[in-house]
């Protein structure tokens, strides 16, 4: 699979995670790698062991010309729907880039608007070093909430299954409560919400 990168100088990679997860905000991260400093070792972030994918977070930030995280919040999930609050998350992390690019490549089939060149690209996460890059920022961004939210919630397994709808999240949901933090738009926390009413 062969993807037409742009013959450009400036070019930002875009990614997201927390799409589905019942709990949390979405995470996105925007990195301009520099072509001077290559990073080995990139590709898809769910292909890569916890401790290298920490590690790499680390040069990334270190090394690239710029990068960002954006986000959206529960609330906006819950008000706008899943992919609206994706796309607002990933123009925020491309308008907080230190530099602006002169191309935005987003993983997936679908660009937000950014004012700027942008093109989908279908597994970029795993194609494309500067969207590899993102995917490994907003992962171990994203992760490091879900322990944060195991540390205070410790009936409900987060650090495990970092907030996706596993049998034990929706078990704890059933049997400990919809927290504040829980999207109240998606299915099996509306379902738990009904019953509770």
């Amino acid at each position: 699979m062969q993807y037409q990168r742009p013959n450009v100088a400036l070019i930002c990679g875009v990614d997201e995670v927390g799409r589905g997860p019942l709990i949390g905000a979405v995470v996105t991260a925007a990195v301009i790698l520099d072509p001077a400093k290559p990073i080995a070792g990139l590709t898809d972030s769910k292909k890569i062991s916890e401790k290298k994918r920490t590690q790499l977070a680390e040069q990334i930030k270190q090394q690239a010309l710029a990068w960002a995280l954006g986000r959206a919040e529960v609330h906006e999930i819950d008000d706008l729907n899943i992919l609206h609050a994706t796309m607002l998350a990933m123009r925020r992390a491309v308008a907080a880039l230190a530099i602006t690019p002169d191309w935005v490549l987003v993983d997936g089939n679908r660009t937000p608007d950014f004012g700027i060149n942008a093109s989908a690209i279908i597994k970029g996460d795993g194609l494309v070093p500067e969207i590899s890059a993102a995917s490994i920022l907003a992962k171990v961004a994203r992760d490091n909430e879900m322990y944060a939210l195991d540390q205070a919630y410790p009936h409900y397994g987060f650090a495990a299954h970092k907030g996706y709808p596993t049998a034990a999240h929706l078990a704890a949901i059933k049997q400990h409560g919809v927290l504040a933090e829980h999207r109240r738009s998606f299915k099996p926390v509306r379902l738990v919400l009904e019953q509770q009413d």
